[in-house]
C-alpha cells in the first residue's frame, strides 16, 4: 500500500477545504486536499447559486401582477416556459460550478479523489493508499435529511440536492420544512405556477422567533402558499398518487421536497475508532472559538461538518480559522462575526445580531416600520413587509433585528456593519439617507427606538 506523509490533510473541497487549504498554503506547500464528491461546492452546486437564480426568474416573472396598476397592459399575454426556465437555472448553476471546479483542480497533484478514513488519530486510509499526516481538517460537508421511510417513494420525494435536475416542475407539491430552503424554493415555485403546500413541523417560518415580525411573515407568504404547521406530518401513497398528511389535513401531491435541514457528513469517518468524544448523534465534541477537536489535538472541524452554522460565509470563516490553527504550534480562537441569515423570499426575512427570543425582559427597546406606507416601497409596488430592531435600553446600543423587509437583504448587511462596530441608535440616526429610499423606513424605526430610551 502506498504511504504518503504531509504536514496537513484536508477533507473535503468545498468552502471551508478551499478556504482552509488557502490558509495552509501559506506556510507549507506539503498537504493534501481529500475529497470524493463531485467537485464545486454545495453553494454553488445546490445551494445558494441555483436557488437564487431560479427566486431570480420567479420574481421577474411576478412582477406582471404589478403591471396593470402602473398602466402597464397586456400583463395576461405573460407565460412562463417552465422547462426552459429550468434550464436556464442549470446554466447559470454550471457557470459558477464550472469555476469552484477549475479552482479545485489547480491543486494538481495535492487534490487526491477518494473517500477517506482514519485508521489513527492522524493516520488516513484513501482508495488504498495511507496518508500520514501531523494535522487533519475535517471539512465534509453535509447531506439533506431525508427520511428512509420516504426513500421507496423514488424521484417523486426530492432535496435540494436533486431539485434542480428536473425538467419541470410539480402542478402540486409539499415542502416539508420551512427554513431557508423550504420557503425560497417554495415561494419560486408558486410564482412560476405550482400549487404549493408548505409543511412544518414547528410553529415557526424561516426560524423567525419575532412573534409581530413572524405573523406579518405568515400573512405575505401565505397569500402565495398554503401553510400546515401541524405536530404530525407524513406521506403516503394511495393508488399510484402521493397523500401528504398533517393533524388535520390530507392532500394529493405530485411531489414533495424534504427541506427538513442538513446532517455533516462524519458517519462514515471512523471517528468513533480513534478517541473522538461523540454525542447520541455522533457529532465529535469540540472547542468552537479553535475548532479543534476535544481530546484529539491537531484535528480540526470545519463547515457544516461541524454543524454549527450552515451559511457559506460561516464555513469560509471556519476555514479560515482551521487552516490557520494547522499550521500554529498553540490554536487561537477567533471572534464571529455579528451573525446574519438572509432567506431570499420576497420580501426578504432578515436576522442580524441578537434574535428576539435571546434578549432579557426589561433591557431592550423595540423600534419598528411596517412598509404598508413607506413612500419608497410604494413606488415600488413593494409595500410590504415589518422590520423590527433591539436596543439596549439604557446605552442605546443596537443589539439586534428581526424582519420580513422589501431589500431586507441590504438593511441587515447595514445594521450588521453598525452592530459590528457597537454603534448606538442615535450613532446610526446621525448618518445620512436621502430621499426617497428604503433607508427611511429603518430610519423610522430608528427613530421609534430612540423616542423609547432614557
Amino acid at each position: 500500500m502506498n504511504k504518503r506523509t504531509v504536514d496537513v490533510a484536508i477533507l473535503g473541497a468545498g468552502t471551508a477545504g478551499l478556504v482552509a487549504a488557502r490558509q495552509v498554503a501559506r506556510l507549507t506547500q506539503n498537504y493534501v486536499l481529500i475529497d470524493d464528491g463531485p467537485l464545486g461546492t454545495t453553494c454553488a452546486r445546490v445551494g445558494c447559486m441555483p436557488s437564487k437564480a431560479m427566486i431570480q426568474i420567479a420574481h421577474d416573472f411576478h412582477r406582471r401582477s404589478t403591471f396593470g396598476v402602473s398602466g402597464i397592459v397586456g400583463e395576461a399575454a405573460l407565460s412562463a416556459d417552465v422547462p426552459a426556465v429550468m434550464r436556464r437555472v442549470r446554466e447559470l448553476r454550471d457557470h459558477f460550478t464550472g469555476g469552484m471546479v477549475v479552482k479545485t483542480l489547480k491543486f494538481g497533484e495535492r487534490l487526491l479523489r477518494g473517500h477517506a478514513r482514519f485508521l489513527e488519530p492522524t493516520l488516513l486510509e484513501v482508495n488504498g493508499t495511507l496518508v500520514q499526516a501531523s494535522r487533519v481538517i475535517i471539512a465534509t460537508g453535509s447531506h439533506p435529511i431525508l427520511p428512509e421511510a420516504w426513500q421507496k417513494y423514488g424521484s417523486r420525494i426530492l432535496t435540494s440536492d436533486t431539485f434542480f435536475e428536473q425538467e419541470t416542475l410539480p402542478r402540486t407539491v409539499a415542502v416539508f420544512g420551512l427554513g431557508v430552503i423550504g420557503l425560497e424554493l417554495g415561494q419560486a415555485m408558486a410564482r412560476l405556477g405550482s400549487q404549493v403546500i408548505g409543511v412544518a413541523r414547528s410553529q415557526h417560518l424561516g426560524g423567525i422567533s419575532d412573534p409581530a415580525v413572524l405573523e406579518e411573515a405568515a400573512k405575505i407568504l401565505g397569500d402565495e402558499m398554503t401553510f400546515r404547521r401541524s405536530v404530525r406530518g407524513d406521506i403516503s401513497e394511495e393508488n399510484g398518487q402521493l397523500i401528504l398528511i398533517t393533524d388535520d389535513y390530507r392532500q394529493p401531491v405530485d411531489a414533495m421536497i424534504a427541506t427538513m435541514g442538513r446532517r455533516p457528513n462524519i458517519n462514515d469517518l471512523g471517528l468513533d475508532t480513534i478517541g473522538a468524544i461523540l454525542d447520541a448523534k455522533g457529532m465529535p465534541a469540540y472547542d468552537l472559538d479553535t475548532l479543534q477537536l476535544e481530546g484529539l489535538p491537531g484535528l480540526y472541524i470545519a463547515g457544516d461538518a461541524n454543524g454549527a452554522y450552515s451559511i457559506m460565509h460561516e464555513a469560509w470563516d471556519d476555514g479560515h480559522t482551521a487552516g490557520r490553527n494547522a499550521v500554529r504550534e498553540t490554536p487561537v480562537g477567533v471572534d464571529r462575526r455579528t451573525a446574519l441569515e438572509i432567506i431570499f423570499t420576497d420580501p426578504n426575512i432578515v436576522a442580524v445580531g441578537r434574535r428576539y427570543k435571546s434578549l432579557q425582559e426589561g433591557s431592550y427597546v423595540i423600534g419598528e416600520v411596517n412598509f404598508r406606507d413607506q413612500p419608497r416601497a410604494l413606488i415600488r409596488s413593494e409595500n410590504a413587509g415589518l422590520l423590527r430592531l433591539y436596543a439596549d435600553a439604557k446605552s442605546g446600543l443596537l443589539l439586534g433585528s428581526e424582519m420580513i423587509a422589501p431589500a431586507g437583504e441590504h438593511f441587515g448587511h447595514l445594521l450588521a456593519l453598525a452592530i459590528q462596530a457597537r454603534q448606538t441608535v442615535h450613532d446610526l440616526l446621525n448618518m445620512p439617507i436621502y430621499h426617497p429610499v428604503l433607508e427611511e423606513g429603518l430610519k423610522e424605526a430608528l427613530q421609534a427606538a430612540a423616542r423609547k430610551l432614557d
